[in-house]
């Protein structure tokens, strides 16, 4: 029960979540709820004017021409403004849906570069990327149909009760008594989409990060003929994720029929009791049309509400995964006083330096080092020992647990990370180039580099001699990851 509850919390803070990233939109919601309301109210005004037109066909002989001529041009006046409301108000929700989009896809590429490496190191690519495309598309179309549909059948509902409890309440309250199962069912299988979309979302990001695990390494796959053990993994996974989508997708579509079928119940009921009526206490037929077509007005918004909660569930499901990366601790940001180091002369040292990626397994404790200005030190060991980990700790991509790490005399805790890894030199085991010019991976690091000082980066790594070779020299544009370069240009580059 207590997870239960920690659960519907967790939920009513996403859908306020979403509800306060409306306000930049206040204006253009504001118009959409207004034509919303225009087309409700001019759809309910239809019937009416059906009903009457009805009632002036009273037999052979007996029709009024004129009044029904005018009640099918005010019929056709009010069809017409009804479109042209629904078309501007669905102008206004898509532009609201992909503004409120843009800006979620933003921010989460914004947090991707402040979050600090260890939640890399512990979460897929392809989980991330599953977050930021995966999710958001379908939080977008969750949020898209919630705006286009939910107020609107809200509205219908309340006009058509009001309606006919002033016409003739005895049938409205046929109709209200069986609302009551239609909610029922409404909620009890919206209740059941939230958990299985949430598993559908985690193991299409599961999949996901798969896909581009295998597509990153395929060469190693090759070479150690690992395609079947892949191909086993990928029909597990896609497996699980097959049985998840159908549950899901089982109970969503379930909804339509149950509502249909209570809904069906009220627009019999309300026939056979203005059947009654009309034969016993003078209760036009004209009347019973439109109770008829109220009945059948109110009972199409539970339909559609329904549908909406469904994918309503499915996009705060996916918007909860998208606000729990949001919601991740950034990288400790640099001390107001921190220090920027400018003409660094390169003498380093580790005064007791313990670390440890998790509190239960300990991995560097006491280590001390000193490394004078132009001085060489090779750091070898056993795979595990920590030689990366040193280096990140260099680097500040970690901080130590205890003890100091000194450039030039300044704990690098004191200084900002800007300026300390403008003065290191890194060259990483997995080279990556971005899908640019040479030019422009060259000045990555230095991006008001001249070109004097690239060429002559470039002379120093031994790398002028083959970019010269290239079809357009330093103009080349690279594929992504390096494209054609062997391993050791890119390594160079």
């Amino acid at each position: 029960m207590k997870q239960h509850n920690k659960k519907r919390h967790y939920d009513s803070r996403t859908v306020v979540r979403v509800l306060k990233g409306l306000k930049n939109y206040r204006i253009a919601l504001a118009f959409s709820l207004l034509f919303a309301a225009v087309s409700v109210v001019l759809t309910l005004y239809v019937p009416l004017l059906t009903g009457d037109a009805i009632d002036q066909i009273l037999g052979v002989g007996k029709v009024n021409r004129d009044s029904v001529i005018t009640v099918c041009i005010a019929i056709a006046v009010c069809t017409a403004v009804t479109a042209l409301c629904q078309w501007l108000m669905n102008v206004l929700n898509n532009r609201i849906t992909y503004g409120m989009v843009r800006r979620l896809r933003r921010e989460a590429f914004e947090k991707l570069q402040k979050l600090p490496l260890s939640y890399h190191d512990s979460h897929s690519t392809g989980d991330t990327v599953s977050r930021m495309i995966a999710d958001v598309d379908q939080f977008t179309d969750g949020l898209l149909m919630g705006f286009a549909q939910f107020f609107t059948g809200i509205l219908t509902i309340l006009g058509t009760l009001i309606i006919m409890l002033t016409i003739k309440w005895q049938i409205a309250l046929v109709v209200i008594l069986v609302t009551p199962l239609s909610l029922f069912v409404a909620a009890f299988i919206s209740k059941k989409t939230y958990t299985m979309f949430r598993l559908q979302s985690e193991t299409r990001a599961e999949q996901t990060a798969m896909i581009d695990e295998y597509i990153g390494n395929c060469k190693t796959v090759i070479a150690f003929s690992h395609e079947d053990e892949a191909k086993e993994q990928f029909n597990e996974i896609n497996d699980r994720l097959g049985k998840c989508a159908l549950r899901a997708t089982f109970f969503s579509s379930i909804t339509n029929p149950s509502t249909r079928f209570v809904n069906n119940l009220v627009y019999a009921g309300v026939a056979l009791c203005g059947a009654l009526l009309c034969i016993g206490s003078g209760f036009s037929v004209g009347t019973l049309s439109v109770f008829l077509n109220y009945a059948n007005q109110y009972t199409k918004p539970f339909n559609e509400i329904s549908g909406v909660l469904t994918e309503l569930q499915n996009a705060l499901a996916c918007a909860s995964r998208v606000f729990e990366m949001l919601d991740e601790a950034e990288v400790t940001p640099d001390a107001p006083d921190a220090k920027v180091l400018e003409t660094v002369e390169g003498r380093v040292e580790l005064n007791e330096v313990a670390f440890s990626y998790t509190p239960d397994r300990e991995l560097i404790r006491d280590f001390n080092l000193s490394v004078k200005p132009g001085q060489r030190v090779a750091i070898v060991g056993p795979t595990g020992c920590g030689k990366t980990t040193v280096i990140n700790l260099l680097m500040r991509f970690y901080d130590v647990n205890s003890g100091s790490i000194c450039v030039d005399g300044t704990d690098i805790r004191r200084a900002t990370r800007a300026s300390l890894r403008a003065n290191w030199g890194m060259v990483l085991q997995d080279t990556w180039l971005r899908a640019a010019t040479v030019r422009e991976n060259i000045c990555m690091g230095k991006p008001d580099a001249t070109e004097e000082e690239m060429i002559a980066a470039a002379k120093a790594a031994h790398a002028h001699s083959f970019i010269k070779r290239l079809p357009n020299g330093y103009d080349t544009v690279l594929g992504e990851s390096g494209g054609s370069l062997s391993q050791g240009q890119k390594q160079l580059l």
